[in-house]
């Protein structure tokens, strides 16, 4: 239980609030302040960064802000979990954290044949829809970029490299591991890898770290995020007597359980169903319906999957993926 509490602030502190909310919010905020809405960068991110500042803004009061639900239910408090995200938001890497595939390929579970954790079903559902992504980036960056000329010489994209490239300290994102030097885009690879770590991280990854949290948090004891007393320094057994007299009162694990089934909810469009629309070019609307084509196709194999095993893992199924990080 000790363990699993703090596990619990790394789960919410850096994977979730730090490691989506806030990193995503840097980017979003660098896009609009660089990119035009008619720029067709701007046109593909906007689905995916929908509703994400407002969450942010209303959210983070409620659950930072003196004697908010932090404070009231984690015992690291507000400021200890704040202390956390920054460290997180600091050590996190485009090239690594961000890059979906090195990142599996880092932790030695990398594979594709499930040949390695055949039931680590997260990675394989992740894997899916990281491969439709990216096609979908390619295609639709390829459609505006069909030179390196193009991309070098558009202000708007090799300004909003700088801004994620420039230190914090020069009111920037400092983002360390981009695809790219300098600030500059030099090639439409560079642009697809960042722009599919983006969306990914928008939609898949939040999705991963978000809406298993009832499930997870709301038999209080199976993931604490407050104890009462000091962790044992022994390993003498315990009695259930012990379990229940360092469970806090009554009024934190209801409030902790509240504000999990409240985030495992879905508040946006399934990943590929956009709120709104924001291009209406031909070429790119078929690309875009290709983008939902695929996404169908990569539910249809996890259903047939899920059909198959006992204990299902639908967490990542597309349709319960939303565009954008909206709770």
């Amino acid at each position: 239980m000790w363990y699993n509490l703090a596990d619990c602030h790394y789960h919410q502190g850096v994977a979730h609030l730090g490691c989506t909310h806030l990193i995503m919010e840097g980017f979003w905020i660098a896009a609009n302040r660089c990119l035009s809405p008619s720029h067709p960068v701007y046109k593909l991110l906007g689905p995916h960064c929908y509703a994400l500042l407002a969450v942010n803004t209303r959210g983070f009061d409620a659950l930072l802000r003196p004697g908010g639900y932090v404070d009231k239910t984690m015992a690291l408090g507000s400021d200890g979990l704040s202390e956390l995200m920054v460290r997180g938001i600091g050590q996190w890497r485009m090239n690594m954290e961000g890059d979906y595939l090195e990142f599996l390929k880092q932790r030695g579970v990398y594979c594709r044949d499930g040949s390695i954790l055949p039931t680590f079903y997260q990675r394989d559902d992740s894997l899916a829809i990281y491969d439709v992504i990216r096609s979908y980036v390619t295609d639709y960056v390829s459609l505006y970029y069909d030179t390196s000329e193009k991309l070098l010489n558009d202000a708007e994209i090799q300004n909003f490299g700088q801004e994620l490239f420039k230190p914090k300290s020069e009111n920037g994102c400092g983002i360390l591991g981009l695809p790219f030097e300098n600030g500059r885009f030099t090639s439409v690879d560079e642009l697809v890898v960042f722009l599919t770590s983006m969306i990914f991280t928008s939609s898949v990854v939040h999705a991963a770290v978000n809406f298993a949290q009832y499930d997870t948090y709301g038999y209080f004891p199976n993931y604490p995020p407050m104890l009462k007393g000091p962790p044992p320094k022994n390993k003498n057994p315990l009695e259930e007597k012990d379990i229940l007299n360092i469970l806090p009162d009554k009024s934190v694990i209801l409030e902790s359980m509240l504000i999990t089934k409240i985030l495992s909810g879905r508040s946006v469009n399934s990943i590929g169903d956009f709120e709104m629309t924001y291009t209406y070019d031909p070429a790119a609307a078929q690309i875009i319906d290709k983008f939902r084509e695929d996404l169908k196709s990569v539910s249809r194999k996890i259903h047939q999957r899920n059909d198959k095993v006992e204990n299902k893992y639908d967490y990542l199924l597309p349709e319960g993926v939303p565009n954008s990080i909206s709770v």
